[in-house]
């Protein structure tokens, strides 16, 4: 389950959790309540003012984000000449993110998460409008880049944290699932379209990637601007200090059956997409297949995805999410087994996009079941938490499957990734915590 909500209307045949607040706090404004009780449900998306600006704003800042992370490997190879110092600044713009997700819990739940994502947003204009200045005057330098690199992972994550932490403050608590399923929907369209149109504005002026994801950025700061509902709910008592502030959403996590069993399935299966595309990418390369076509086989992959992202709220309505994440392990590991029968060619792509193609609806069921019984003060913890959970072993994917590539064949390498899932589709058949999702909150 990708970067691994509750129905978008819950079973009649299980039994709601019970919200941590009020439920008047989680529908939002009193005129947004009124609305739905007149009507018998709520208002559409679509007629959300603040979700749609906050969504809108994060389709242009993560376009711009696709776009200057094309760029840079790009940029350092023509400063230095050197792929390998091109992969340090990926792999630097990995590990700050990585160390910088249980720290944004902590001040998403402590700051104002409005002020937290405009100090986001000032930050990642300012480091790209330098370095596009920079690449203009001829003065940009490796140590300039990974300055960037670094300040913009931090900002990126800081943002991305808090915007989960305030979704459930933005739309009605039936809603949720519909709210991440159209995020999923944006991410995957900007993973999408984000690299070939900063291939091409490289192509035009090497600055122009990063001043244009300069203007994204603005741009998503003015939607933050004007967004007027408040993004998290008054705080009752004191925030806890130190390491004690995120210990609380680790222990939240753990003291969920649910949750803490979701975190050992989510894990081995985000390990194995990202470990799958970079071995399809690499046995296509080493196979001789040409750039265009290995380029075609990364837009299946995300192809899928974003189809997904859209036949979510239907899939959520056939399959509630404990029996979702059952089939989207076991078909996962069939279909990537079936894709290792096809290692060296294009092909390989179809099976594993058919299995990301479900991932979409985890997510937007998962999270929004989290933003149902989390309490708000702690939703940016519990959020850090599994994003961490979910992100540190996919992180180290690439790395397993360069070393399974260097020594078996490629379809022998990708069967090791279909065991891994195989094991996490065994251990969500029979875990207790999953199945504690239809009795416990």
């Amino acid at each position: 389950m990708r970067r691994a909500a509750v129905p978008s209307r819950w079973r009649r045949t299980r039994p709601e959790p019970q919200p941590p607040h009020d439920l008047e706090d989680m529908m939002g404004p009193t005129g947004t309540n009124a609305a739905r009780t007149e009507s018998g449900r709520p208002p559409s998306l679509w007629r959300n003012r603040d979700f749609n600006l906050l969504w809108a704003g994060q389709c242009l800042s993560d376009l711009g984000s696709a776009m200057a992370n094309l760029a840079l490997p790009l940029l350092v190879l023509q400063l230095t000449g050197s792929p390998a110092q091109a992969g340090l600044v990926g792999t630097t713009g990995l590990l700050v993110t990585l160390v910088c997700r249980l720290p944004a819990g902590v001040l998403a739940d402590r700051l104002d998460r409005r002020r937290l994502m405009i100090v986001c947003d000032v930050l990642r204009i300012a480091a790209y409008t330098v370095l596009g200045c920079a690449v203009v005057a001829g003065t940009a330098s490796l140590v300039m880049v990974l300055v960037v690199v670094i300040a913009g992972a931090a900002a990126n994550a800081l943002f991305s944290t808090a915007e989960h932490a305030a979704i459930r403050n933005l739309v009605h608590s039936d809603q949720l699932s519909a709210a991440v399923a159209r995020n999923e929907a944006r991410s995957y369209g900007t993973s999408l379209a984000g690299p070939p149109i900063g291939g091409l504005l490289f192509g035009l002026g090497r600055s122009l990637p990063f001043l244009g994801n300069a203007l994204s950025h603005l741009l998503s700061l003015a939607a933050v601007l004007v967004i007027r509902r408040p993004l998290q709910q008054p705080r009752k008592e004191p925030p806890t200090s130190g390491g004690a502030a995120g210990l609380e959403g680790l222990r939240f996590v753990l003291g969920n059956p649910f949750l803490r069993a979701l975190l050992m399935i989510a894990a081995p299966l985000n390990m194995a997409f990202t470990g799958m595309i970079f071995a399809i990418v690499v046995s296509l390369q080493r196979s001789g297949t040409s750039a265009f076509l290995v380029g075609l086989a990364s837009m299946i992959f995300g192809l899928g995805g974003f189809l997904g992202a859209f036949a979510a709220p239907v899939i959520q309505k056939w399959l509630r999410l404990p029996r979702l994440i059952l089939v989207l392990a076991w078909a996962t590991a069939g279909l990537i087994a079936v894709s290792a029968l096809f290692s060296t060619s294009v092909l390989a792509a179809v099976p594993l996009a058919a299995a990301v193609f479900l991932g979409p609806t985890c997510n937007a069921a998962l999270f929004g079941y989290q933003a149902a019984i989390t309490p708000d003060h702690l939703q940016g913890r519990v959020v850090s938490v599994i994003f961490l959970a979910a992100t540190s072993a996919a992180a180290l994917a690439p790395g397993l499957a360069g070393l399974l590539l260097a020594h078996f064949s490629s379809g022998a390498a990708m069967l090791v990734f279909s065991l891994l899932v195989a094991v996490a589709a065994v251990t969500a058949t029979f875990s207790s915590g999953i199945r504690s999702m239809s009795t416990a909150p």
